[in-house]
């Protein structure tokens, strides 16, 4: 494995061992900015919130996903809002995809959290030139 990746796997190491013992010992429940913090490992500069798993919205509307390709983390959650006149359904591609299945909405959301990196790309099962993809770091 070449010098920097290595570097770069014991940084992000280091990041998720400071962003789970950070809150630890606290019953503070403010909602304080995150802290930055310096990397030991690496001496990089880096954010608890970078950290933590977000949720990404995808807005299914005028027969189409948009946005139609987006880039998330491993743990992140995308959510698509149906919000259309016509029924879609979000439904993966291949079998890397295989778990993202929707039902078939034109109103609510439906959400899947990635959890392995890779790049998963869906269509709508009733309009399959509605197309979008995700690409999962």
């Amino acid at each position: 494995m070449p010098l920097p990746r290595r570097r770069a796997r014991a940084a992000l190491a280091a990041i998720a061992v400071l962003a789970l013992t950070a809150g630890c010992g606290t019953d503070d429940s403010g909602t304080a900015a995150p802290a930055s913090t310096t990397s030991a490992a690496a001496g990089v500069p880096t954010s608890r919130q970078a950290t933590e798993p977000s949720t990404i919205t995808v807005r299914v509307d005028d027969m189409a996903f948009s946005p139609a390709e987006l880039r998330v983390r491993v743990g992140d959650t995308v959510t698509w809002e149906f919000a259309d006149s016509a029924a879609h359904s979000v439904q993966g591609i291949g079998d890397r995809a295989m778990g993202i299945n929707s039902p078939i909405l034109n109103k609510g959301s439906w959400s899947y959290t990635f959890i392995a990196p890779g790049n998963y790309r869906y269509l709508c099962s009733l309009h399959p030139e509605m197309r979008g993809a995700v690409v999962v770091e």
